[in-house]
């Protein structure tokens, strides 16, 4: 059996993750789902996503419809509370430097944008669908590997813009502090959050109820380090509407971060 949630693990969080995952799988067992008694932070993203004794995992609502739809099942998207964002729904925020005086995403068309993977819906397919939707081409110059390595591209000038994730956001600019070196922008379109899975043919009412009963008795403290509040089942069609984003041009000067 194998469960991990890696997405937004950090030092700071880790020891509320455990206590996370004490409670759920207690209520897993609850709900006669047997799960592994601790989670696996080193765990390979796509190997543990398409592993055949999955448990649960969440995972970025790209690698979700472009290579696990039909292959794993869906059982909720992420609720972070997210101001202007629905039930189970995220955006990015797009981050430069606190120095630069450009004031919308927009007019950094054709400036060096660093992504933190092609495979990232928060990094690179929700700032390429707001741009194509608004007639705008970013460029991308710095493929860094996370979300913590493009802000600190942009804070040291290596790159112009990035797009980071909203949740992420949340705790670089309280952990981080190069986040003092940026600002925000603006922001990409709504859309389903960091999802929850299991492997194929699992009944996921059982895991979305086991989901809630252990947020619900999780000790205030690791509650708020966190930050989940729900988690929503919301529609296939929801991801699947989605277009699937062009694959960065490296030839444009993109390069893989070697700082």
């Amino acid at each position: 059996m194998r469960a991990g949630l890696p997405m937004y693990l950090r030092p700071e969080n880790r020891a509320a993750h455990d206590t996370f995952w004490t409670l759920l799988r207690a209520a897993l067992a609850d709900h006669g789902l047997s799960a592994p008694a601790g989670l696996d932070p080193a765990a390979d993203m796509w190997d543990l996503w398409q592993a055949p004794d999955l448990v649960l995992s969440h995972a970025c609502n790209l690698p979700y419809r472009s290579r696990l739809h039909g292959r794993v099942t869906l059982i909720g998207a992420s609720d972070y509370g997210l101001p202007q964002a629905g039930p189970g729904e995220y955006y990015s925020v797009f981050v430069v430097r606190a120095d630069d005086p450009r004031e919308t995403p927009e007019v950094f068309a054709g400036a060096r944008f660093a992504l933190n993977g092609a495979d990232s819906h928060s990094g690179w397919a929700a700032p390429w669908i707001w741009a194509r939707a608004r007639g705008v081409h970013f460029t991308p110059a710095l493929v860094t590997g996370a979300h913590a390595e493009s802000l600190r591209a942009v804070a040291g000038g290596r790159a112009d813009i990035a797009a980071l994730d909203a949740v992420t956001w949340r705790m670089l600019d309280r952990w981080e502090p190069l986040a003092a070196r940026v600002r925000i922008i603006g922001r990409t379109d709504p859309s389903p959050g960091m999802s929850f899975i299991t492997r194929a043919g699992e009944d996921p009412a059982p895991y979305r109820a086991a989901l809630a009963e252990a947020l619900a008795a999780l000790p205030a403290a690791d509650a708020l380090t966190l930050g989940l509040r729900a988690v929503i089942p919301l529609p296939e069609s929801r991801y699947l509407d989605l277009p699937l984003p062009e694959p960065p041009d490296l030839r444009a000067g993109a390069m893989k971060n070697t700082a």
